[in-house]
């Protein structure tokens, strides 16, 4: 008897279940949900207030501006949810860490996470640790809502799904695959402007293009993120020293 492998599940808790799946919904994130290649619950945090008005945020203690959203009602709604063992627990944040396509690897292997969605000046922190939040980070800066990074992290996830991509090998040729920025791409025509397509790629020497490509993913990694280009050079110098 063949075991169906689990459906890769995310669960979102937002204030504004409306803007999902929003992008989600379309291209190969849209075409692989309605495959049913994986599935996505957007959730109502106010069905989780109490009062008639809906409330679902109050001022900081301590003073300041703006409303934090409450520990009680998040912690009711996140427990509505009935989220099995096992799923990873997310918050969007900038104070998170950051997430990178290592992360993004580990959360599409899995079961498929909850995230919420922070608003406003940010959440009571005792329902983040009453309920094992893990905050996530997608930049440093501050957008209005989890709601764009959620989408972010999820749509990096999906494609990574088994079935959503066409060819699964050009997953090891993107960027951070391997710790460095993809290298160059070209197309036909052979000549734009002026600009010709680099000879080597059209040599037919798959040794000396591959080689082509791990030079300029290397220059372009130094130049632009020399922070990967350290953790690059550690590594590698671990290896040798090893």
């Amino acid at each position: 008897m063949t075991t169906q492998p689990a459906i890769w599940r995310a669960s979102v808790l937002t204030l504004f279940p409306d803007m999902f799946p929003g992008p989600l919904g379309v291209s190969l994130a849209g075409k692989a949900l309605a495959a049913g290649l994986w599935t996505l619950e957007a959730r109502d945090i106010r069905a989780s207030a109490t009062d008639k008005h809906r409330s679902v945020d109050d001022t900081p203690a301590g003073g300041g501006p703006g409303m934090v959203l409450r520990a009680d009602i998040l912690a009711a709604a996140i427990d509505a949810a009935d989220i099995a063992p096992g799923r990873p627990r997310l918050l969007m944040s900038p104070r998170g860490q950051p997430l990178t396509q290592s992360r993004v690897t580990e959360l599409a292997e899995g079961p498929g996470p909850m995230i919420v969605c922070g608003r406003f000046e940010g959440v009571d922190q005792r329902v983040i640790d009453a309920r094992g939040l893990e905050e996530v980070s997608i930049g440093d800066y501050v957008l209005s809502g989890g709601e764009i990074a959620a989408m972010a992290l999820l749509d990096a996830c999906v494609r990574l799904l088994p079935g959503v991509m066409g060819k699964q090998a050009s997953a090891t040729d993107e960027s951070f695959s391997a710790g460095l920025l993809e290298y160059p791409q070209y197309t036909r025509p052979q000549e734009f402007e002026g600009r010709q397509i680099p000879e080597i790629l059209v040599s037919g020497d798959h040794a000396k293009v591959a080689a082509w490509r791990l030079a300029q993913s290397e220059a372009l990694t130094r130049a632009r993120r020399p922070d990967l280009w350290a953790i690059r050079t550690r590594q590698t110098k671990n290896t040798t020293d090893g």
